[in-house]
C-alpha cells in the first residue's frame, strides 16, 4: 500500500466527516476512535500518575531530610560517581535527556524504557544531595519515557505512539506540579513551536485531568502562590511589565545559553564523566560554604516563596542559574524548569524592590516570562501562570508572557526543539533552537 493509499485509508477510517459527507459509518468508525483516545488517556494518566506522585512525593522526602542534614552536601561527588555507574550499568552512556523526548515527537526517535528508572533515581539521588536542579523537567522524560513504552506496548503504530508519548508527558507533570491546564497544553506545544498537535488534545487533557485527580485523591498538596491585591490595568503599568517581561526575555537567554556551554565545557575539559560528575560536585561545595546558605542547592521553592514577599536575595538569580548550570553541566539529574521559575521569581522580586513595586505581582509576571522565553511556549506559560497565581493578574501574565516570548529570540532549554515559525514575522523558518 502506497503511502497517499494509507493516509486515505486513515482518514476513512477516524474522520468524522470524509469529503464533506458524514456517513453512518464513518461516524461510528469516529465514535470508536475518540473512545480509544479516552482510554488512552486514562489508561496512561493513572500509571504515569501514579509513578508521578511517587516521584513528587520521594522528592520532597529527600528535600526535606537534606535541610535537617547539613553533612550529606559532602557526599555529593560520590553521589555523582554512583549516578553515572547506574546509567553505564543500563547501558546509557550518552544521556540526552528531554531532547530525547522531544525527537521522539518529532521523528522516529526511539525512547527506551530504562529512561524512566533512569531519571527517577537519578534525579532523587540529586536532590538528596544538594544538586541545583529541578524535578519537571525529569518528569518530562520519566512520563514521555512510559508514554512512549505503553504505545509501544499496545502495538500502536508510530503517530499514534507519538500522541500517547504526549500523554505520559502531560500525566506526569499535572500530578508533578498540580497544573492540569498547563500539563496537557506543553506536551503538544513543547516540540514545534508555533505549531500546537491538537490531534492529541483529547489523550492528552484526559491524562493530565486523571493523573491530576490521582495526586488529589491520594493527598498531594499543590503547591500555589498568592499574589494578593493586582493593581488595575493602566498604560503605566502596562509599561513597567513590558520592560520587567524584556529584561526576563535576555535574562532567559543568559540561562539557556549558560546551560549548554557549561555541558560543552565540562566535557572538553573533563573527558572521564566519572572524574567530570565529581569535579562538579566539589565545585557546590566549594560555592556552598563560600556563599555560607543552602539557598541555592536543590530546586528552591522555598525561595521562590521569599521572592513573592520580596525577601530574597537580590543575587540570587544569577547564583542559582550558575548553580544549576554546574550541576546539569557536570552530569547531575533533574529538571531545568522549576530553576527557570526560581530565576524569573528572584529577578522579578529584584525588580519591584530596585523600582517600588509589588513583589508578588513583579515575582509572578518574572516566573511566566522565564518560562516562556525558556521553553518558547507562550500558550502554557499564560495558562501556567493562571493556575499557580489566579486570574486576577490575567492582564499584566498576557503582555508579559508575549513580550518576553518576542525578545527571548530562539534560545531554548532544549536544542531539539523544532522552531516551526518566526517570532516576529508571519513565515516559516523551521530551525533548531539554540
Amino acid at each position: 500500500m502506497t503511502e497517499v493509499e494509507e493516509s486515505k485509508k486513515d482518514e476513512t477510517a477516524f474522520d468524522f466527516d470524509h469529503d464533506g459527507k458524514l456517513s453512518r459509518k464513518d461516524f461510528f468508525l469516529g465514535l470508536v476512535y475518540l473512545f480509544r483516545l479516552i482510554f488512552v488517556g486514562v489508561a496512561v494518566g493513572l500509571v504515569a500518575g501514579l509513578v508521578g506522585v511517587a516521584f513528587s512525593e520521594l522528592i520532597l522526602f529527600v528535600t526535606a531530610y537534606r535541610k535537617t542534614h547539613d553533612w550529606i552536601l559532602f557526599f555529593l561527588p560520590l553521589a555523582g560517581i554512583g549516578i553515572v555507574f547506574f546509567y553505564h550499568l543500563l547501558k546509557d552512556r550518552e544521556d540526552r535527556g528531554t531532547n530525547l523526548i522531544i525527537d521522539s515527537l518529532s521523528g522516529e526517535e526511539p525512547v527506551p524504557i530504562r529512561k524512566a528508572p533512569e531519571i527517577f533515581v537519578a534525579t532523587v539521588i540529586s536532590h538528596l544531595f544538594g544538586a541545583s536542579v529541578g524535578r519537571e523537567g525529569a518528569a518530562l522524560q520519566l512520563g514521555g519515557s512510559i508514554g512512549y513504552n505503553m504505545g509501544k506496548l499496545f502495538r500502536f503504530r508510530d503517530e499514534d505512539r507519538k500522541v500517547v508519548t504526549m500523554c505520559g508527558m502531560s500525566a506526569v507533570f499535572s500530578a508533578l506540579f498540580g497544573t492540569p491546564l498547563t500539563a496537557a497544553f506543553f506536551a503538544m506545544e513543547v516540540s514545534n513551536v508555533g505549531v500546537i498537535q491538537y490531534s492529541a488534545l483529547i489523550p492528552c487533557v484526559v491524562a493530565s485531568l486523571t493523573a491530576n485527580g490521582l495526586a488529589l485523591f491520594m493527598g498531594y498538596e499543590v503547591e500555589l502562590f498568592t499574589v494578593h491585591i493586582v493593581p488595575t490595568m493602566s498604560i503605566g503599568n502596562a509599561v513597567l511589565a513590558s520592560i520587567l517581561a524584556i529584561l526576563s526575555g535576555f535574562v532567559s537567554i543568559l540561562l539557556c545559553v549558560s546551560l549548554h556551554r557549561s555541558g560543552k565545557l565540562f566535557k572538553k575539559m573533563i573527558a572521564n564523566p566519572y572524574i567530570r560528575i565529581a569535579a562538579g560536585g566539589a565545585i557546590v561545595i566549594a560555592l556552598t560554604m563560600l556563599l555560607q546558605t543552602r539557598a541555592y542547592n536543590g530546586a528552591g521553592m522555598d525561595i521562590i516563596e521569599e521572592a513573592f514577599k520580596g525577601e530574597a536575595p537580590h543575587p540570587a538569580f544569577l547564583l542559582k542559574m550558575l548553580f544549576t548550570a554546574i550541576s546539569l553541566g557536570a552530569g547531575f539529574k533533574g529538571g531545568e524548569i522549576v530553576p527557570s521559575l526560581y530565576i524569573g521569581a528572584t529577578f522579578g522580586s529584584l525588580y519591584a524592590n530596585l523600582f517600588g513595586l509589588k513583589p508578588d505581582l513583579c515575582a509572578a509576571i518574572g516566573m511566566g516570562s522565564l518560562f516562556c522565553g525558556a521553553t518558547n511556549c507562550p500558550v502554557s506559560s499564560l495558562f501556567i501562570c493562571l493556575e499557580l497565581f489566579g486570574y486576577a493578574g490575567m492582564p499584566y501574565y498576557l503582555i508579559a508572557i508575549a513580550m518576553s516570548y518576542a525578545f527571548s529570540g530562539y534560545y531554548s532549554l532544549y536544542s531539539s526543539q523544532n522552531i516551526r515559525h518566526s517570532k516576529l514575522r508571519n513565515r516559516l523558518i523551521n530551525r533548531k533552537g539554540k
